[in-house]
């Protein structure tokens, strides 16, 4: 048993010897050649045509009524909206992702009233397809995405 044991500890080291006599005589780094470079991707081409704050709300009604009833297993919806309007458009250096950021109050079927955040996003779809949005009901961020009082859904 004895002489299997150190058998087995010779047989590893040599592997390892033959791993490193390998790795060592192989090839060397070399610089991407042009196509491994960039492949022709262009980077971000944003062009800053975001839709107004009105078009965002049936998306915000729809999405809001679906997390109330999937996930909070409530049927609370948002029945209206008043005193929409945008507090920033692109707020941070040009070349980010053009964002409009609004504001106002939306009324829940609960008959209470809740401050609404959101902004519209270009190419924040779906894999970057389309205009996405994010939003926040002040006292209906149950799982605390945009804390405090749903102050990290503003710019």
């Amino acid at each position: 048993m004895r002489d299997l044991d150190i058998s087995l500890k010779q047989l590893a080291a040599a592997a390892a010897f033959c791993l490193m006599a390998v790795l060592a005589c192989g090839r060397t780094a070399q610089a991407a050649n042009e196509f491994e470079l960039n492949g022709w991707l262009s980077g971000p081409n944003y062009d800053g045509r975001v839709a107004p704050c009105a078009k965002a709300l049936s998306s915000i009604a729809y999405e809001f009524q679906q997390k109330e009833s999937e996930y909070w297993n409530s049927n609370l919806t948002i029945t209206g909206y008043s005193n929409i309007h945008e507090i920033a458009f692109r707020p941070w250096q040009s070349d980010n992702i053009p964002r409009r950021y609004c504001t106002g109050s939306a009324t829940t079927s609960d008959g209470r009233v809740h401050r609404v955040n959101f902004s519209i996003i270009e190419d924040g779809g779906f894999a970057s397809y389309g205009q996405g949005v994010e939003w926040c009901l002040t006292g209906l961020d149950r799982n605390w995405a945009y804390n405090p009082a749903c102050r990290a859904a503003r710019p």
